[in-house]
């Protein structure tokens, strides 16, 4: 039988650190700020914004809410942007996306502080991780991944892991996180070749896909770590994630679960970018 990765228990661990460089951000003077900017009201992101309000204010950030209409113009959309990214009493930025078909966020990803991008939309960012510098802001989902396999005493250093998944959201930056911890990465994705004998030889294995229970237990090595980053609605209506979790469990060492997987973790790995941002900002500038 495995042992369940529960989110609660990072976030948890994450909580009471973040509490304490945020006491001692506000005796120098300075308030940790976030702004999240929402276009639209999709249910997802109001999810995910409830979530990350109630985790900044467990550890002491300020979060404001930036709301624009779904139908606003691309140039009114930059300026109520910009004057965001300007405001110094801002650290970070979360912009949800994807954007409504009307706008483009190229422009905004190259306005962006470098230092408020705390979730990696900017290329300045994504160049920062794939070099290994230490002030790069990980996409927090890909980071959530490294915070979780830390906690659970988990080392990445010489073990095969295979992620299944190949976006700039969790895959690709995810790769880049383990190469650091010395792990050796094979990248998969649903057209891959074998993709079943590949991902049994694993020792760590990451599913990133988005395809709702593609990983199978006859897809997992016996005692393999098995982390599950997808999200969906089973066709009965449950969330599940990319891992078939009831039949795989019986076959893993370790395994997240969905919902209260890594998806927990994330709000407390923005928390934490936030804090580090505050502190970038409030030192070379």
């Amino acid at each position: 039988m495995s042992t369940a990765m529960m989110g609660s228990d990072v976030a948890k661990a994450m909580k009471e650190h973040l509490i304490q460089e945020v006491i001692e951000l506000k005796e120098k003077g300075i308030e940790p700020c976030l702004t999240i900017i929402r276009v639209g009201n999709r249910e997802d992101d109001l999810a995910y914004e409830r979530g990350a309000k109630k985790r900044m204010e467990l550890v002491g950030i300020k979060c404001q809410v930036l709301e624009l209409p779904e139908n606003i113009h691309q140039a009114e959309f930059e300026e109520a942007f910009q004057k965001v990214n300007e405001d110094p009493k801002v650290h970070g930025i979360l912009l949800f996306r994807p954007l409504p078909g009307n706008l483009d966020e190229g422009p905004v990803k190259a306005m962006i502080h470098p230092f408020k991008d705390v979730d990696c939309m900017s290329d300045i960012n994504v160049a920062r991780i794939f070099s290994g510098d230490e002030k790069g802001f990980a996409p927090c989902t890909a980071e959530a991944v490294m915070e979780m396999l830390d906690y659970y005493g988990i080392d990445p250093k010489g073990k095969r892991v295979t992620i299944v998944g190949r976006s700039m959201v969790v895959g690709k930056p995810l790769s880049m996180l383990l190469l650091k911890k010395h792990a050796t990465i094979t990248i998969c994705h649903t057209r891959t070749e074998d993709l079943a004998g590949t991902c049994r030889n694993a020792e760590i294995l990451v599913a990133a896909a988005g395809k709702a229970k593609l990983i199978t237990k006859e897809m997992v090595g016996d005692g393999a770590v098995v982390v599950d980053v997808g999200i969906h609605l089973d066709e009965s209506g449950n969330l599940c994630g990319d891992v078939d979790f009831d039949a795989v469990k019986e076959r893993a060492s370790y395994i997240s679960p969905v919902p209260k997987g890594v998806g927990s973790v994330t709000t407390s790995v923005l928390a934490n970018h936030v804090v580090r941002a505050a502190r970038y900002l409030t030192t070379s500038c």
